[in-house]
């Protein structure tokens, strides 16, 4: 699964981006499309629950969950029409699953704001109509061979017409697809189109050092349009966390103490990229490695075999699984299966989050 980190230019994406991945490179010029190809990079998910398992069972390595992290070029006001190389940077975004927008909340002379002003809210507009244009453009190209189709009897161009409708009349009134129900078959009937309001958003608040909470003024507007699709909100200091992710311990730990931070803020974003992403963990763990498997929310067991191995999925037999707080109270694997905690599940087992698992399978 792929994020996208979006935002208009100089907003502080690729400085989120170096610090998450943990890439350093040289400092990127104050100016736009410093960012012409985008750049890739796998961000882990930080976990407590992996180093609480280790407690009890003990392992040569632990791997936690991961995700792929794009930084697209800064797209600005006309760019579903072409303006900064625009169709290209949003072909880009075409192809993530989620989008991550970084909206800037901070003042700095020397970082020029491509707009003039840091005006969160106007960002934000600009972002959403670009993106919600590129969206309308999509749709009118797809129209006309979807019903060429139905005019033969196709039946499933057809539906694929009434649901292209049903999205373009949505978008006509200024809204973004994500926040339009659609049905399961009208969803994977406009699914090839890549429609990028249709993806879930997440919005990282780019804040001074002097508001690391996010109580300012710009960050409750930020809060406030997010709210209104049901989109999270991180604010996040780009430049102190970049500077933090250089230390090594304990410098980290005192820098943090220092500025009344509990954990990176960094982290926070990976989790709730990872939430907006609709992922969750389920765990193996033996002697060699305790692992978090990262699955679809809604993922069955047989599904969650597969993300190991595909013959695991396609030669599934059960799975034998227990909780984390199961491990707590009785300490051992054999403890769980004398007290009878340890469960077995079939393939219709819907996974759960945090699930700790042995999969039976035979091919």
């Amino acid at each position: 699964m792929e994020a996208g980190i979006v935002g208009l230019p100089n907003v502080g994406k690729s400085t989120l981006f170096n610090a998450l991945t943990g890439t350093q490179g040289a400092q990127a010029a104050n100016y736009p499309f410093c960012t012409i190809e985008p750049n890739e990079g796998i961000v882990s998910i930080p976990d407590a629950r992996l180093d609480r398992i280790q407690q009890f069972i003990k392992t040569q390595k632990i791997i936690p969950a991961m995700f792929k992290l794009v930084d697209i070029a800064g797209i600005v006001k006309g760019a579903s029409e072409g303006e900064g190389l625009g169709n290209k940077f949003l072909s880009h975004i075409r192809e993530v699953d989620a989008i991550l927008q970084v909206v800037r909340c901070f003042d700095d002379p020397d970082v020029t704001h491509v707009a003039g002003k840091v005006d969160p809210v106007s960002d934000m507009q600009t972002i959403e109509m670009e993106l919600l244009f590129a969206d309308i453009q999509s749709l009118e190209t797809a129209l006309p061979k979807a019903e060429r189709a139905a005019r033969t009897g196709d039946k499933e161009a057809k539906f694929r017409t009434e649901a292209i409708k049903k999205c373009q009349a949505h978008l006509m009134a200024e809204q973004p697809l994500r926040l339009l129900k659609l049905e399961e078959a009208e969803a994977k009937a406009i699914n090839s189109f890549g429609l990028m309001t249709a993806k879930p958003i997440l919005y990282i608040a780019n804040v001074d050092e002097t508001d690391l909470l996010g109580e300012s003024p710009r960050v409750t507007q930020v809060r406030e349009i997010a709210s209104k699709s049901g989109a999270l909100v991180v604010p996040v200091c780009a430049k102190l966390e970049a500077e933090i992710a250089e230390l090594e311990e304990p410098d980290r730990t005192e820098m943090l103490s220092a500025v009344g931070l509990r954990e990176p803020a960094l982290q926070t974003v990976a989790r709730q990229a990872y939430k907006t992403l609709g992922l969750q963990s389920y765990f193996t763990a033996g002697e060699k490695e305790i692992r978090a498997w990262t699955i679809p929310i809604g993922a069955t067991a047989p599904q969650a075999a597969g993300v190991i191995h595909t013959d695991f999925e396609r030669g599934f037999i059960r799975c034998e699984c227990y909780g984390l707080a199961d491990l707590e109270q009785y300490q051992n694997e054999k403890e769980i299966r004398a007290n009878g905690r340890m469960r077995t599940e079939g393939k219709s087992y819907v996974m759960q989050d945090g699930d700790i698992c042995h999969f039976l399978f035979n091919v």
